[in-house]
């Protein structure tokens, strides 16, 4: 049996010992779960290869490996935590092509959800129905775009505001994409223009 064998072997008993005395401090956790933690961590290769510097064989060799996805910004926990509410509330979806989720499919087995005051619950499923339709949803949270500004040739024509041609509309749009007057930022609702100043001519001073 080679050295490399040899070390894996006795850093997955360690990685296990460490597991079920970390599993008693915190949490109790059954012996199946700390395998299923450590059998995890070795597929995934969260486990530490080299001792004095600490890297794992992912690091080490990322190509072996499936791409961790982290969210940006978040602690594992917080991921964590979220995903637990997520399937606790049904809040998850179930179907990709209709964009449904579990709560919708299914809403006896969760939590009744909390509804906009003013509408009601049908009110607010064919508000979504639509913009599914529609291809009003973000498709990119960076851009803010919408799947129908991705795909148009999937999504049936816009009925255009009454006063303006099809052709000034595209004028508009031609001429904010131009001044970067899009959004950018679906969270804070900043603009191009406001996040690349530098990329788009001056705004006018009032």
């Amino acid at each position: 049996m080679n050295r490399q064998v040899v070390s894996a072997i006795a850093l997955a008993v360690a990685a296990l010992s460490a597991g079920q005395a970390l599993a008693q401090d915190a949490t109790p956790k059954t012996r199946e779960q700390v395998r299923a933690e450590l059998q995890d961590a070795i597929r995934n290769g969260d486990l530490q290869a080299d001792g004095e510097t600490g890297m794992t064989y992912r690091q080490l060799y990322p190509s072996r490996y499936p791409a961790a996805a982290v969210a940006a910004g978040k602690t594992r926990a917080e991921v964590k935590a979220e995903l637990a509410e997520a399937i606790r509330t049904g809040d998850m979806v179930a179907d990709g092509e209709t964009g449904q989720k579990l709560n919708e499919q299914f809403p006896g087995r969760y939590p009744a959800t909390a509804v906009a005051q003013g509408k009601t619950r049908e009110q607010v499923k064919a508000e979504l129905a639509e913009a599914i339709r529609n291809g009003d949803m973000v498709a990119d949270s960076e851009t803010g775009a919408t799947f129908r500004q991705l795909y148009p040739s999937r999504y049936p024509a816009t009925t255009v505001a009454a006063g303006k041609t099809r052709a000034e509309v595209k004028a508009e749009l031609a001429e904010a994409i131009r001044k970067g007057d899009l959004m950018a930022d679906g969270e804070t609702g900043r603009k191009l223009n406001e996040l690349f100043p530098g990329r788009y001519p001056a705004k006018a001073a009032n």
